[in-house]
């Protein structure tokens, strides 16, 4: 029997009608924003400014001229592209339409986008115009896999005067439709229409596939509207705030962020680079006054050279961070800069973070150090998310909160994506007992608020003992000469496995014994941690990164393998 459909008991037996129901989506939102405040500013490109009452009439430009071509209900519409106008609009025109948003990872190869815009069946690709030939690629590889079966999307290229015009002109050349011209054939008053189901697909997402092929996260309407209310309570959003898009929109729909901002009449500030120069100018020059970004960005802001930095802040600017867990000495540097971190946690099958670390004013008190750990922790779940916790992976049962007993993280509730795309098995596995599995590995400590250790497959488990390469890398994090680092296990003949740390040093470390170095970086954890938790081996060198930022830990333990296992000490 499907979920609710057993009725229940009540005091009165009154229908739902037209006037009383209607579906959530967060598309009238930018109806409303257009209303109340046609002038303010809404999206900021460089040059480019839009208002709500522009942003609106354009959306709805998208939503008319991709139904002239027969993209509605059932179509996919890929974009490619960095933080640009263009992709916040297609976050309301696409939907508006009725078909599905796939925002696309512009660092991804041409391999990759090929697998997504095939599995995805897109019907249309939106690309900027830097990233023309990457999706050109894409879907030569997809002709030759198909054959005479391959039917070509509707290719629009967007252009960006920030941009060498010459790769837009090679796109028109090569039959690309200008995405401007695009808009001016399509209606600024299109009566587009809500959907008659909330359940109805609004996005596509694909996760990083670092180790096998990306599956296709499918998100909801209800689930969009609500996340994208939660965002603005969870963080205390004002109305009007001035956001700057250092964080992707293809990643997790900008944590709806993109819709979020809409319901507050807020103002867009996009960055088509995200550098720790151009994020400090743009709080001083754009008035800044909120950010996300994900800890690897955190730390080139707290690392940035005085040169590029404009300190102190003019304004308290409030950062949110998620996509990793961020090491304490990081949340502490920015706190230090003037910051004020919040810090969340969740998963492209949660519509982006869904936990929050929620401050307490008693935190306020504590030492800086000491208030950082505490701040590390992921949190207690979102206000629009109703389960969350930490169970025993074999029988279900809530662990303790001792915060120290490890369990599978897991939540249930209407911001919950409603399963990967053509993958039954993979959502039996994730659906499992009722609950989504995360895949993280926890603990629940006795205020109720989570903490993550590890992915199940990164824990080490050493002479028996489990140990959170998280953990040890947040101390190594602390040693004065480490920019970055990954721990992982490394075969041992006397524990079985032992951590190794692979780091990339700061700029200015001294480079010239790297043996003296790591030696010192060894006796460093000795000092800070358990005996056994203290890596073995350190080698140093760039990690590895997927796409996203995630560091390629996979291809670390493969390494750390060929190393061959650590010998036991003879004496």
């Amino acid at each position: 029997m499907a979920v609710g459909s057993e009725r229940e008991a009540d005091i009165d037996d009154l229908p739902k009608n037209p006037a009383n129901y209607m579906a959530l989506t967060p598309l009238w939102f930018l109806d409303r924003a257009a209303l109340v405040h046609p002038n303010r500013l809404s999206v900021v490109h460089g040059p480019k400014r839009f208002t709500w009452s522009e942003t609106y009439r354009r959306c709805r430009r998208l939503a008319s001229a991709l139904a002239a071509s027969s993209i509605g209900p059932g179509c996919t519409v890929a974009v490619i592209a960095p933080n640009i106008p263009a992709i916040y609009e297609a976050h309301f025109g696409v939907p508006m339409a009725g078909a599905v948003l796939n925002t696309i990872n512009i660092r991804l190869n041409a391999a990759t986008i090929a697998f997504l815009l095939g599995h995805s069946s897109a019907a249309v690709v939106i690309v900027d115009q830097e990233f023309f030939t990457l999706a050109e690629e894409s879907l030569k590889i997809i002709a030759e896999e198909k054959k005479a079966a391959f039917k070509p999307p509707l290719l629009i290229v967007v252009g960006d005067e920030t941009c060498d015009p010459m790769s837009l002109q090679h796109a028109l050349r090569k039959g690309a439709i200008d995405y401007e011209k695009f808009l001016e054939s399509g209606d600024p008053n299109f009566a587009w229409k809500p959907p008659k189901d909330e359940w109805h697909s609004i996005a596509l997402g694909y996760t990083s596939g670092t180790t096998s092929s990306p599956k296709g996260v499918v998100l909801h309407h209800r689930g969009a509207y609500l996340m994208a209310l939660s965002c603005a309570l969870i963080w205390g959003m004002n109305e009007g705030a001035v956001y700057l898009w250092t964080l992707p929109m293809f990643h997790c729909n900008g944590w709806c962020y993109a819709w979020t901002l809409a319901a507050l009449c807020g103002t867009s500030i996009c960055l088509r680079q995200v550098t720790a120069q151009a994020v400090y100018s743009a709080i001083a020059k754009q008035g800044v006054t909120h950010f996300c970004a994900a800890p690897v960005v955190l730390n080139s802001i707290v690392n940035a050279p005085p040169s590029d930095t404009i300190l102190p802040l003019p304004r308290v600017v409030n950062v949110n961070t998620a996509g990793a867990a961020p090491p304490p000495s990081v949340l502490a540097g920015m706190t230090k800069l003037g910051f004020r971190v919040t810090h969340t946690y969740g998963l492209s099958e949660t519509f982006g973070p869904s936990v929050v670390c929620a401050w307490k004013p008693e935190w306020d008190l504590l030492p800086l150090e000491e208030r950082a750990r505490v701040h590390a922790r992921q949190g207690v779940r979102y206000v629009g998310l109703e389960g969350l916790d930490v169970v025993d992976m074999k029988t279900m049962a809530p662990v303790p909160a001792d915060g120290t007993t490890l369990g599978e993280i897991v939540m249930r509730g209407n911001v919950v994506m409603k399963g990967y795309l053509k993958n039954p098995k993979a959502n039996a596995e994730t659906f499992a007992h009722g609950w989504y599995h995360s895949g993280d590995i926890g603990v629940k400590h006795p205020d109720g608020y989570v903490e993550v250790k590890d992915r199940a497959k990164d824990i080490i488990i050493s002479g028996g003992e489990n140990i959170s390469s998280l953990e040890v890398e947040s101390y190594l994090y602390m040693h004065p000469a480490v920019l970055e680092v990954s721990v992982v296990a490394r075969p041992d003949e006397q524990w079985g496995e032992s951590p190794c740390a692979f780091v990339t040093l700061k700029e200015g470390a001294d480079r010239s014994n790297e043996q003296a170095l790591a030696q010192d970086i060894i006796k460093f954890c000795r000092a800070k941690m358990p005996a056994f938790w203290v890596p073995k081996s350190v080698v140093f060198g760039p990690l590895p990164k997927t796409a996203t930022g995630k560091i390629k830990k996979h291809e670390l333990r493969t390494k750390a393998q060929a190393m061959g296992p650590v010998k036991q000490s003879r004496l």
